[in-house]
C-alpha cells in the first residue's frame, strides 16, 4: 500500500465508524443505520434510518416490520444535501450497511463517486448497480 493509499484508508475506517455512531441517533429497533457524505475531507451531509421529519419515533409496526414509510439513512444524508448548500459531486457516502437498490439510485443520480460500507445484507443489488455505473464501491469490515 503506498503512503495514499494507506492515509485514504485510515480516513475511510474513521469516517466509517463516525456513521457506525451516527446510527445511535435513529429510533428504529430492527437495525439501526447510519451514512455520512463526505467532500473534501468534510462531513457535507449525515442520515440515519428513521421516520419523515413530523412522524411519531417508531419504525415498527405491532408485528416488528419496518413500517413502509421509514427513510433510510442514504435517503435522508441525500435528501438533507438537497436542502443545504452542498452539492455531493464526486463526494463519498460511508454507510454501515450496504444500500438497496432504492438507494444506490440516489446515490448514482447525486454525483456520489464512492460508497464505503460496513456491513453486507442480504441482497446485493444495490452494489451491483452501483458498480455498473462505475461508482467505487469499498467493503470494510471496521470494529465496532
Amino acid at each position: 500500500m503506498t503512503p495514499k493509499e494507506e492515509k485514504q484508508y485510515k480516513l475511510d475506517c474513521r469516517y466509517l465508524r463516525m456513521a457506525r455512531i451516527w446510527a445511535e441517533n435513529s429510533y428504529c429497533q430492527r437495525r439501526q443505520v447510519g451514512a455520512l457524505v463526505v467532500k473534501d475531507k468534510m462531513i457535507i451531509s449525515d442520515g440515519y434510518n428513521g421516520t419523515p421529519t413530523g412522524f411519531e419515533n417508531v419504525c415498527e409496526d405491532e408485528n416488528n416490520v419496518s413500517k413502509p414509510y421509514v427513510l433510510h439513512a442514504e435517503a435522508n444524508a441525500i435528501t438533507k444535501l438537497a436542502r443545504s448548500n452542498n452539492n455531493s459531486d464526486g463526494a463519498t457516502i460511508y454507510i454501515t450497511a450496504s444500500p438497496c437498490i432504492e438507494c444506490a439510485k440516489l446515490i448514482i443520480q447525486s454525483g456520489i463517486k464512492r460508497v464505503v460500507y460496513g456491513e453486507k445484507y442480504r441482497l446485493d443489488d444495490g452494489i451491483k448497480l452501483l458498480e455498473r455505473a462505475g461508482i467505487e464501491v469499498i467493503f470494510m469490515e471496521v470494529e465496532k
